[in-house]
């Protein structure tokens, strides 16, 4: 992906209005589809948009904070492009060896697609080097090297509750049980934030009216599973995407993932510009 100059990175205003107002009216329909006093967080998919596009979201008079992102070298390049305060979501398929890199970025908040025991040791391994880096610069006497501290870097199990082999995560059962406690036990710079899905879409589009997706059911049903066994914190449910999130909402959903129908239809990879 190209990256931009300092000269393109201004936000046309144009542009800008039509983002607030696409945020507002995807804000709007969760908040209709919410029937709990609960807050769900919007995570703003902007992969493949240009950083100007988050900027302009992120600075506007009600400012936008968590942007979620698939892979990890556009990641790289936009947290060092926008502002600290941004809390960045990796919510792409994840690969063992991209990991650490993944996690030694300061401001990333969450990542959403741990599915095995190997990813999350890989992301500890690179969280526990960046916290330890920003204690070192902290201790030091001279304020100008001060940086931000690094907070714990919580993380979603992915569970398959569709069963389709084209999407990755845990089947339900056993597996998911064991992943979140390996990550209580044995991960201390990872936060076990709850479980996420990809439903099926299809299965969302031919509900009957009155249903709901029983991929987001059967996630509902297995969060509550490992709540039993695990206690502690509250674990969260992550799912719902552009076409289906109120449908997630209505079944308790504490986070959706919308990118369309915020930022419009996205170019190719090869034409994207960061």
């Amino acid at each position: 992906m190209a990256s931009p100059s300092d000269s393109e990175m201004h936000i046309n205003l144009q542009r800008a209005k039509q983002l607030i107002e696409n945020l507002s009216n995807v804000t709007h329909q969760i908040s209709a589809a919410n029937k709990t006093s609960r807050q769900v967080r919007l995570i703003a998919v902007s992969k493949l948009k240009p950083a100007n596009d988050i900027l302009a979201l992120h600075t506007c008079p009600n400012p936008h904070h968590h942007f979620g992102e698939n892979y990890l070298q556009e990641l790289q390049q936009k947290a060092s492009l926008l502002p600290r305060s941004i809390r960045w979501h990796f919510i792409g398929a994840l690969q063992t060896n991209k990991c650490k890199p993944l996690a030694e970025i300061p401001n990333l908040w969450c990542v959403e697609s741990v599915d095995t025991a190997k990813k999350a040791e890989a992301l500890e391994k690179g969280r526990a080097a960046i916290t330890k880096e920003s204690e070192t610069a902290n201790g030091r006497d001279d304020e100008a090297g001060k940086v931000e501290t690094v907070e714990r870097l919580r993380v979603f199990v992915q569970v398959n509750t569709s069963g389709e082999e084209s999407k990755s995560g845990v089947e339900p059962g056993q597996g998911v049980l064991q992943l979140c406690r390996h990550i209580r036990e044995k991960t201390p710079h990872l936060r076990l934030q709850g479980l996420m899905t990809i439903g099926a879409i299809a299965r969302s589009q031919d509900l009957e009216e009155g249903k709901e997706n029983e991929d987001f059911i059967r996630l509902k049903e297995v969060r509550d599973e490992v709540q039993k066994e695990l206690g502690g914190d509250e674990l969260e449910l992550s799912m719902g995407m552009s076409g289906d999130f109120e449908s997630a909402v209505r079944l308790g959903s504490d986070e959706v993932r919308v990118g369309t129908g915020i930022f419009g239809d996205r170019p190719r990879k090869e034409d994207a510009i960061v």
